[in-house]
């Protein structure tokens, strides 16, 4: 086998083109922290931090799902499923991801290091969650917005409360398309015992659900610029977001889900760097 081709299975086994969906609320948080663009040294700790935790979590959910997956028509020819990496090496590949995340926060400061074992228990226990709890969506939301939350950790070097509306609109913006996602595997979900929120309320009132999360997402995003004083610029690119989220919905309709991964790999993708790039014009534009 290739070089090549192995390095491309292993991208793919941590869906590595998804990292683009928390980054930029990362670096967004960082940006509002520092009130502008943060140190180089502390952008360069941010990024592999994140690269770091995704990687673990992505890794290990893979590792723990994989004889789901083996059964799921959907993910069968996964990399650990099909063969194409071996359990042995996804589980050190895991490994040194959550090693390079601990690295990264030793390399930013005290809290940030301290915090890290707790990181990686929930970036774990979410993959478990699908098998107890409809709420996984939240759960994954959870984890995923850690990231702003280490973000500003690692400008301020301390947690601070008014910095929350932040977590809880990507967490909610998460557990939306997560929702969304869902919706591939509601069939299988019922016939194999696993909990989502569309195998428990089904199509309808899982788009609802979703419209519903996603409306908070919209108005934490907006309600930001008042408690960090941000000037129209935000804004704008705020009702922006709303507008490609609003945009987002149009495609995905009860009796027609073929544009979902249209919604879910390239809307969210445009939602979360129009909201960093916004963010950072706020700092940079004179107004």
């Amino acid at each position: 086998m290739s070089i090549y081709k192995k390095f491309s299975d292993y991208l793919s086994l941590i869906k590595f083109s998804h990292t683009i969906f928390a980054l930029p609320f990362a670096f967004t948080a960082a940006v509002i922290a520092a009130e502008g663009i943060p140190s180089f040294r502390q952008i360069v700790w941010i990024t592999v931090a994140m690269l770091g935790g995704r990687t673990g979590a992505m890794g290990m959910n893979r590792i723990i799902d994989r004889k789901i997956d083996a059964l799921n028509p959907r993910t069968q020819n996964r990399e650990l499923p099909s063969g194409a990496v071996k359990i042995r090496d996804a589980f050190i590949f895991t490994m040194l991801a959550f090693a390079l995340l601990a690295v990264s926060a030793y390399n930013l400061n005290p809290l940030c290091l301290k915090l890290t074992p707790l990181v990686i228990l929930v970036l774990i226990v979410y993959s478990y969650t699908k098998r107890f709890t409809w709420l996984s969506h939240i759960v994954l939301g959870i984890a995923i917005s850690l990231a702003p939350v280490g973000a500003w950790i690692a400008i301020r070097g301390n947690f601070e409360i008014e910095m929350l509306p932040l977590p809880f609109a990507v967490a909610f913006w998460i557990a939306g398309f997560d929702v969304f996602y869902a919706l591939q595997d509601m069939e299988f979900d019922k016939s194999h015992g696993l909990y989502s929120i569309p195998s428990k309320f089904g199509v309808n009132a899982s788009l609802w659900i979703a419209r519903l999360f996603h409306l908070i997402t919209a108005l934490l995003l907006l309600s930001i610029a008042l408690i960090f004083s941000l000037t129209w610029i935000y804004t704008m690119g705020i009702l922006i977001a709303i507008v490609l989220l609003i945009y987002e919905h149009s495609l995905i309709k009860a009796s027609d889900l073929s544009r979902l991964n249209m919604a879910f790999f390239n809307v969210n993708g445009y939602i979360s760097i129009t909201v960093f790039v916004f963010t950072l014009m706020n700092y940079l534009i004179a107004v």
